[in-house]
């Protein structure tokens, strides 16, 4: 195994979470999400000889991600339709098995797949708490075109969540 192999290797099972995260909020089915998952590292491995550190790894890695998860998801013209509840204290974390904790995880991302590829974009970099300046930077729109899409974004899956 060559250093790159190694260090690729490395950085993927340092920021998997990311990709799981994202691969949960785009697809419901076990099976497709296991396959963006895979998608998204195959993709991520593809464009790493081009990865020059200009930006933090997790920065590409979310642009990759994201864009990997609407291409499959259109290609794959995949939909689910549930319903939920209130996101405002939703927060995807890693800590210890909490069944209540779980439930409103499982219900938060059955209402995100009702929403459309960019708005679940718009939601995940919510949930990962990016500022402004980082979601203008990744999506490549003004900072006042994210505020706008943002808070979009959020009253449809208030209005989602609402419907329950």
């Amino acid at each position: 195994m060559t250093s790159t192999e190694q260090e690729f290797l490395n950085r993927i099972e340092k920021h998997k979470g990311v990709i799981f995260k994202i691969s949960k909020m785009y697809m419901d089915d076990k099976d497709d999400r296991d396959d963006l998952f895979q998608e998204i590292t195959y993709q991520v491995w593809k464009a790493y000889p081009g990865f020059k550190g200009q930006s933090e790894f997790s920065t590409w890695l979310y642009r990759i991600a994201l864009n990997t998860a609407i291409v499959f998801l259109k290609s794959e013209k995949k939909r689910s339709f549930i319903a939920n509840e209130d996101f405002s204290n939703y927060r995807i974390v890693q800590d210890e098995y909490d069944h209540e904790k779980e439930e409103k995880l499982i219900e938060m991302y059955n209402a995100i797949h009702q929403l459309n590829p960019i708005d679940k974009a718009f939601i995940f970099y919510y949930l990962e708490d990016f500022s402004g300046k980082q979601i203008a930077e990744q999506m490549g729109i003004s900072e006042g075109n994210v505020r706008v899409k943002m808070n979009r974004a959020k009253n449809k899956l208030k209005d989602i969540l609402n419907t329950k």
